[in-house]
């Protein structure tokens, strides 16, 4: 249920602002966002699995968290990450 190392490289490396970038919105928006939707696909088989479904809950409210940061940070980022991550709103 949770993504690989090198799914997470993966997107460290796409969504880096820089160098070395670990911990900016984006890269954090994205890892994520990538849990997330193996979460969504993992409900598909295991409805009844509710013990996940409040995990996922968690991660969606810290995602929303950390987009509504970056929003308010800078718009333009903002609109460019959910555009290239494919995320509603």
């Amino acid at each position: 249920m949770s993504i690989t190392a090198e799914e997470k490289n993966r997107l460290m490396k796409e969504y880096a602002t820089k160098e070395g970038d670990t911990g900016s919105p984006e890269v954090q928006i994205a890892i994520l966002t990538s849990r997330i939707t193996t979460l969504t696909e993992h409900f598909k088989t295991h409805k009844k699995d509710n013990h996940s479904r409040r995990g996922l809950l968690k991660l969606v409210a810290q995602r929303r968290k950390l987009l509504d940061y970056l929003k308010a940070k800078e718009e333009a980022r903002y609109t460019n990450l959910i555009k290239s991550l494919g995320i509603r709103r």
